[in-house]
C-alpha cells in the first residue's frame, strides 16, 4: 500500500482523536470538506479561464520578439583625424 499501512492508519487516528477530541472532528471534516470544494472550483475556474485565453487567441503572457540592437561606434569630434 506504500509507506502507511492500516496498523500505522489506525495510529495516526487515535492521536487526532486525542488531539481534537471527540465532538470536534465532525467539525473538522466539514470544514477540510470546505476547504477542499473551494480549492476544486478555483482550480476549476482557472483552467477555465486558461482554455477560454488560448482559444481567443489572446494572452498576456506572450511579448513580442524585438529586433536586436545594431551598436554603432561612437566618435567625438576630437577623434578624428584634421
Amino acid at each position: 500500500m506504500g509507506a502507511f499501512g492500516w496498523p500505522h492508519l489506525l495510529i495516526i487516528l487515535a492521536v487526532i482523536i486525542l488531539l481534537f477530541g471527540a465532538a470536534k472532528l465532525p467539525a473538522l471534516a466539514k470544514s477540510v470538506g470546505q476547504s477542499a470544494r473551494v480549492f476544486k472550483g478555483e482550480m476549476k475556474a482557472m483552467k477555465d479561464d486558461d482554455t477560454t485565453t488560448t482559444t481567443t487567441g489572446t494572452t498576456t503572457d506572450a511579448v513580442a520578439p524585438q529586433a536586436p540592437v545594431k551598436a554603432t561606434p561612437h566618435t567625438s569630434s576630437s577623434d578624428t583625424p584634421s
